[in-house]
């Protein structure tokens, strides 16, 4: 198989950058998560909404370089139409990782308290889950189709 060049509507650096910041905000949540929460569950939920709020827009940013008008799935259909499941497949997780962001912003809308700390780690572990393999999948498919390298961020 021969590898396709980059696209020249394919901007890798900036690529690059913007699953940095979504790396970040991945972190974020994750210190977020993993702080302490006995005797300041108040702390430790706004520490995590904010970490989520952050991420949540982050992650709208992803959706709309990726989806969007000129955005990266459309390209790789165009120079790689035989990757479309896999584009598919992560449009998908798309609606599925928006759903478990909204999900957990509603179970923090209310005043946090110890009773719910256990249950939102375990969602928001399941969200780091899921963001973590999207964005392994992600690289996956930009070398697929582009023989490119755009998840070494340090």
């Amino acid at each position: 198989m021969e590898p396709v060049p980059v696209a020249p509507h394919l901007d890798l650096e900036a690529l690059r950058q913007r699953r940095a910041e979504l790396r970040e905000s991945i972190d974020a949540l994750e210190q977020a998560l993993a702080a302490p929460a006995p005797g300041r569950v108040e702390a430790w939920g706004e520490r995590v909404h904010v970490a989520l709020v952050e991420l949540s827009g982050d992650f709208r940013q992803h959706i709309e370089v990726t989806e969007g008008p000129h955005g990266l799935y459309g390209g790789v259909l165009t120079s790689a139409p035989r990757l479309s499941n896999a584009v598919t497949r992560l449009t998908r997780e798309h609606a599925d990782i928006n759903g478990l962001l909204e999900d957990l912003l509603a179970r923090l809308s209310g005043s946090a308290n110890t009773d719910r700390v256990e249950d939102i780690r375990g969602q928001g572990t399941l969200l780091l889950d899921r963001l973590i393999r999207h964005r392994q999948r992600g690289a996956d498919l930009v070398y697929e189709a582009y023989q490119a390298d755009v998840g070494g961020e340090t």
